[in-house]
């Protein structure tokens, strides 16, 4: 999907993307600024490129670093989300895994975590 030009079915995006079509469709409602398919005859959903690279680093930043659905409003808020950054939010390099294959980015969760739980057990 290099050309600008050519429109995805939400089948096919779905497929590509791995999550269902209903998702995306929850998707679009919840980022209406930056997913905006066109629809053809019947309503039918198609997306251009970039929406499909904007589509990757939502799920990017949902499934793999953790972020909420309220995080990626503010992320688009903020402008760090925009096309240039979508494809660099899409692609991460890859975390480095450590001895026993847990990823730094899977420490940061869990100390993340831990920090919160912290908080709430000391303001007990």
């Amino acid at each position: 999907m290099d050309n600008n030009e050519y429109f995805a079915s939400i089948n096919e995006v779905s497929k590509r993307l791995s999550v269902p079509a209903h998702t995306l469709r929850y998707w679009e409602k919840q980022f209406p600024v930056i997913i905006r398919p066109t629809t053809g005859s019947g309503g039918r959903r198609y997306y251009r490129a970039e929406t499909v690279q904007r589509l990757e680093a939502i799920k990017d930043l949902l499934y793999n670093r953790g972020m909420t659905i309220a995080g990626v409003k503010k992320m688009i808020r903020d402008g760090a989300l925009t096309d240039t950054a979508a494809t660099s939010v899409a692609a991460p390099a890859a975390p480095q895994a450590g001895p026993a294959g847990i990823s730094s980015a899977d420490v940061d969760v869990v100390l993340s975590l831990l920090q919160t739980a912290r908080d709430i057990l000391d303001d007990k």
